[in-house]
């Protein structure tokens, strides 16, 4: 029964990182300004929502108020983000599929920031909020301006101030 278990989870894991073109993947598509395909846009918009939802949600544990404060908006933000994207794909409106997880890579960072404590948890949560948000933002500027599906690059467009705003709040509570 573990062995199942723990088979059912690789699948699962591995599923969403296959999810992913190589172009998006390694960031072509980023430097050539080329918008990524309806999927990886699904995957990497959802990943980034757990992302940021799940340090988040550390950060009202661990962090200081000027933190908590900033972490409580990114949870309620990212949540809607997170309902409009679920609600895009379950009406059939846009053609792809959710990811179950995380990436690694995502789970990795989120695994150090659970093992990190007072300021050096603080300032790693902030670094996080940077990067991972200049990467939405680049990532829903791409989409939105030259997306496949015309709801969803509807929708990409719509959410980007909403990111660049959350990238300016991140830089300025680091």
């Amino acid at each position: 029964m573990k062995t199942s278990a723990l088979a059912a989870a690789v699948v699962m894991v591995a599923t969403s990182a296959w999810g992913q073109s190589a172009t998006e993947k390694t960031g072509v598509n980023s430097v050539f300004g080329v918008a990524p395909s309806t999927q990886d846009f699904v995957t990497e918009a959802a990943q980034s929502d757990m992302f940021e939802i799940g340090s988040s949600k550390l950060a009202l544990e661990k962090s200081d108020q000027a933190t908590k404060k900033f972490a409580q908006q990114m949870i309620n933000d990212h949540t809607k983000t997170t309902t409009e994207l679920k609600g895009l794909v379950s009406n059939g409106t846009v053609k792809a599929t959710l990811p179950t997880a995380m990436s690694g890579k995502q789970q990795g960072m989120l695994k150090d920031l659970q093992q990190r404590q007072g300021e050096d948890f603080t300032k790693l949560y902030h670094s996080d909020q940077v990067d991972g948000h200049k990467d939405a933002v680049d990532l829903f500027k791409r989409y939105g301006e030259k997306g496949e599906q015309a709801d969803l690059k509807a929708w990409a467009a719509k959410t980007l101030p909403t990111l660049q705003h959350h990238l300016e709040m991140a830089k300025s509570v680091e």
